[in-house]
């Protein structure tokens, strides 16, 4: 079976690519296809999240493990199949290539191809320039970086930034730096 994705951004308004690949092959193996159509580099940090209807994050697919003090097990790429976690077709996932300022690629399995195979995935459709894989802080605009102080912050048109005082903020100096986590070891 091979499924055919359809990769989209938000940043860049004519990027589009189309990967085709065989559904019993990894988000590993999808991961080096989409740096590869992308010209993303190999170097940074990239998960894939699984998302419901409306893009909500549900389900991490990290790169490589990450250590977690919860009882869910961290899922990898190399260990995932995609036919695993993936079925049905307008399946969305994100694909976030800069955990810094968390940008990411939207994809969604846009066919199901049954009864075919692929040995290794294939870019079919590749339009416009992908985004730049990391930006700097500098480069993010202005808007974005701005506190909104009127009445859908704070809820009262009429605050005054100089009311906020230090009251209520007592004894903040002595909470600890970091928390103590011996009883985790």
């Amino acid at each position: 079976m091979i499924f055919k994705f359809l990769i989209l951004s938000d940043e860049a308004e004519r990027f589009k690519r189309e990967i085709k690949i065989d559904a019993d092959q990894t988000f590993l193996d999808f991961y080096h296809a989409l740096i590869e159509c992308t010209g993303f580099s190999e170097k940074e940090m990239a998960s894939f999240f699984l998302c419901d209807d409306k893009w909500r994050k549900k389900e991490e697919i990290t790169l490589v493990e990450m250590d977690t003090y919860s009882d869910e097990d961290s899922l990898t790429m190399d260990g995932c199949v995609l036919s695993d976690y993936l079925e049905d077709e307008k399946q969305k996932v994100m694909f976030v290539f800069d955990y810094l300022t968390e940008r990411a690629l939207f994809i969604e399995l846009s066919e199901v191809i049954p009864g075919k195979n692929l040995k290794k995935a294939v870019c079919t459709l590749s339009e416009g320039e992908a985004p730049k894989q990391i930006i700097q802080i500098e480069e993010l605009s202005l808007e974005s970086a701005t506190l909104d102080t009127g009445e859908t912050f704070y809820g009262d048109e009429s605050f005054e930034m100089d009311e906020l005082d230090k009251e209520g903020f007592d004894g903040l100096d002595d909470v600890p730096a970091e928390p103590d986590n011996s009883d985790l070891y």
